[in-house]
């Protein structure tokens, strides 16, 4: 596809610096700074799409002497989890994966020691050092450990949930994406941004156990936040400040004000110093912070902050440490990984088949739903193709036999295309657990194939069991469960096709419109819409390998072949009924034909799930998330970086075509305005216990979510509503809104003083959720007038 003309962007520039054990480093900058992308280079992460300079070590090792994602561990901004999983199962399955690194040969060490100094240990610390090192029980002390911590204990055995299925809240999800490699092993974290969504007190006890688990474990952290409270702030022990892709402040935490008190900017006695080191580099904040008042301000841009560092007394030292090599002697070999995976493969194969075991068992309404869909169409079938009007005297009663054939097989085929949707929506957590080196994709993929086969026996087998007989096949058992054994293979390469094409797509959109090309392609040059002497001779490839043309060769071969078609076609014919049939419709009359179907067919279904680990090991993500600059700003950017001469906001607005465009020539308009108070008055909300807290003991029937909830909210009024998370903000905000698809709720809703009614309300109201949900292939501005158009008053002008 045409890409556009480019320009070279320069996310980090020469960013130097050094990360120390045992001591907690805060990551500050302001959006688009480029922490995500110096986390991901640090971490061994960055994708091939990004030019790389310079050297990440290690202990002195580069990151290709070791394996870093088993090394360090990285906590992205994305909460990507399975939905069907509970909290608990979440985390037991990433420690199961990740295992417990060295603790295990730690472990054996010090027994051997003790042994030998005559030590007897303690029961009870015994105990626990041994919970920690061997892992592998049903639930594992870490993590439980890891859900107190994190305040995920009270929802434990709670659905994590998407949009379509009710969960956790997001604070929630975000802790639980720190807990996911907080299970780990890793001696290396570095965490992007994982305070969004946490409320101040819940940030400070994950921060404060982090600060803990580094000093004590001789861990290294790194951490990036965007605006930490001070409690929080004084928890850390080094700062990088990072702006515009270079490190401004890199060293403790305590001399941070220093270097900027040296540049002639002071910090209010009242502020808060993680804002004022965040908004001393901004160009509309600089000023208010100069403190040299017989000095004339000028702004500084990163770029000199950046080189004043250099000379400055803390980055002299750091730049002098940097100099000097270390001695790849004195790191403990146990310190990085070489190992690709945490765990032996076999225990990965064991650990997968169980997950996938379960969300099978999840997801069992989706497979009772195709059993029935199928058991309709087979009824379907059944009447259309009765054995009560269909002969076996002609060759035009063989045809409608062979149409019977056909779109048997076609509905066997049609029902793997579900396949594509499952994995699509999977495919974020798989790829993060790629990445995370959770396990390689063929522990992904094999037990995935092994737990379809029960799916196709029993889907292939209803279908033929009720529907041989009475459409009126050749009434012979042999032939019969031929025809079983082709299905079922037939069933098995449709699931590998459509995983394939789901893994190839990687989106829901480019993943059905490539399986409905598919569908088309293998069912024309099937050899029966076109049978193979009408294919052109340019397209006759496509017919040797569509697979269902192997498919319908061979159940024609099982059926035409049988005695219910072994009578002369004629006075002048020496040929069967069904074998002359097979020569009029072009297909191969010989009966080992339909061996080679079917070995055609799980030949496919082994090179479709090879393709398909493949695609899941080497394709990253389609499209991604990232900052976009216009002409000007990426100009303007330019020059902060270098220091040169900084336009000034008027000037670059005169000649902006964003802002000076077409779009903004005309005069804007009033829109009339009616306020509106809204009161809400002992608002209750109910939903039913979860099957898993009924196992616990729970006797209830439903659970309470908002209890007796009373409050107003008034006209040009701006409130706040707070809360811990998990406290049930986003609950209420979906009641007030009418949202709530399931549940009970109590209490009423009056706006203005007059009862609620969804229908009108829907029309005043907006609700801006948690879930940005966009049409990818539009642009913000037409984004906002496709809103505009749907919810203004048809009176107003839709031109701009």
């Amino acid at each position: 596809m045409y890409q556009g003309r480019r320009s070279k962007l320069t996310i980090l520039d020469d960013c130097s610096g050094i990360v120390r054990p045992s001591r907690l480093t805060l990551l500050l900058g302001p959006p688009s700074s480029g922490k995500t992308t110096l986390l991901l280079a640090l971490a061994g992460r960055l994708g091939t799409h990004l030019q790389m300079s310079g050297e990440v070590t290690y202990n002195g090792h580069g990151l290709k002497e070791f394996v870093p994602p088993r090394t360090s561990a990285y906590v992205s901004q994305q909460d990507w989890h399975v939905a069907e999983m509970t909290v608990r199962e979440t985390l037991e399955f990433a420690g199961r994966c990740q295992g417990v690194g060295s603790k295990y040969d730690m472990l054996v060490e010090l027994a051997r020691r003790e042994k030998n100094a005559g030590i007897k240990p303690d029961e009870d610390l015994d105990i626990f050092m041994k919970s920690l090192a061997l892992g592998g029980n049903e639930t594992s002390l870490v993590v439980e450990y890891i859900m107190k911590i994190l305040g995920l204990d009270l929802c434990a055995d709670t659905l994590v949930g998407d949009e379509m299925l009710k969960g956790i809240s997001g604070g929630q999800k975000k802790r639980l994406t720190t807990g996911e490699l907080l299970v780990g092993p890793a001696r290396v974290l570095f965490m992007d941004e994982i305070s969004n969504g946490l409320d101040s007190s819940t940030t400070y006890q994950i921060l404060k156990y982090l600060r803990h688990s580094t000093c004590a474990l001789d861990g290294t952290t790194v951490i990036s936040l965007l605006q930490p409270a001070p409690e929080t702030y004084q928890l850390f022990d080094d700062v990088i400040l990072l702006c515009e892709g270079q490190i401004v402040y890199q060293g403790p935490r305590e001399e941070a004000l220093d270097f900027f008190a040296f540049m002639g900017f002071k910090c209010p006695e009242r502020k808060n110093v993680a804002d004022f080191l965040q908004e001393v580099l901004s160009k509309k904040d600089q000023q208010q912070y100069w403190s040299l008042p017989f000095q004339p301000y000028r702004y500084i841009t990163p770029g000199k902050f950046s080189e004043a560092f250099r000379s400055y007394q803390t980055g002299k030292n750091l730049y002098e440490e940097l100099s000097i090599p270390i001695d790849k002697r004195y790191s403990h070999p146990a310190a990085l990984s070489t190992s690709r995976y945490g765990v032996k493969k076999n225990e990965l194969l064991k650990t997968n088949f169980n997950w996938q075991m379960l969300l099978m068992k999840r997801n069992s309404f989706i497979y009772v739903f195709k059993f029935i869909q199928l058991f309709i169409v087979a009824l379907i079938t059944m009447s259309v193709f009765m054995r009560t009007v269909l002969h076996h005297n002609t060759i035009d009663d063989g045809g409608l036999y062979l149409g019977a054939l056909y779109f048997s097989m076609v509905i066997i085929l049609f029902n793997g295309f579900t396949e594509v949707s499952m994995l699509v929506a999977k495919l974020p957590v798989l790829y993060k657990h790629r990445d995370l080196h959770f396990y390689p994709t063929w522990a992904y993929m094999l037990p995935s194939w092994l737990l379809s086969i029960p799916t196709s026996l029993y889907e292939s087998g209803f279908w033929v069991a009720i529907s041989y007989y009475v459409i009126g096949y050749d009434p012979n058992l042999t032939r019969f469960l031929r025809q079983f054994l082709l299905y079922f293979c037939l069933h098995q390469m449709s699931i590998a096709l459509f995983r394939v094409i789901g893994s190839l797509g990687r989106n829901m959109i480019v993943a059905n419109t490539f399986g409905s090309f598919a569908m088309l392609v293998v069912m024309a040059l099937g050899g029966y819409i076109i049978s193979r002497d009408h294919i052109p001779s340019w397209w006759i490839w496509g017919y040797w390998v569509s697979p269902l043309m192997y498919a319908q060769n061979a159940a024609s071969v099982n059926e035409f072949l049988g005695h219910s078609w072994n009578k002369r076609a004629g006075n002048y014919t020496n040929f069967s009924l069904g074998e002359a049939l097979l020569r009029a419709r072009s297909y191969f009359p010989e009966s080992y034909w339909y061996w080679i179907g079917v070995g055609a067919l799980l030949g496919y279904t082994v090179l479709l799930n090879i393709l398909f680990t493949f695609f899941l090991a080497n394709l990253n993500p389609l499209g991604k998330q990232q900052a976009v600059f216009s002409k000007e700003e990426l100009q303007e950017r330019d020059n902060r970086r270098k220091g040169e001469n900084v336009t000034e906001l008027r000037h670059y607005l005169q000649y902006s075509s964003s802002v000076n465009g077409k779009y903004f020539k005309h005069r804007g308009m009033v829109l009339p305005f009616q306020p509106l108070s809204m009161s809400f008055s002992n608002i209750n909300y109910f939903v039913e216990i979860p099957v898993e807290l009924k196992q616990q003991g729970i006797t209830e029937d439903r659970l309470q979510l908002l209890v007796d909830v009373t409050g107003a909210f008034r006209p040009s009024v701006l409130t706040a509503l707070v809360g811990v998370s998990g406290a049930g903000k986003t609950t209420l905000m979906d009641v007030l809104a009418g949202r709530k698809t399931g549940g009970v709720i109590e209490g009423s809703i009056n706006i203005s003083g007059y009862p609620k009614r969804q229908e009108t309300f829907a029309r005043i109201s907006g609700y801006c959720e948690q879930n940005d949900i966009h049409s990818p292939c539009l642009t913000v501005l037409e984004s906002l007038l496709f809103s505009a158009w749907l919810r203004l008053p048809s009176d107003v002008d839709l031109e701009i």
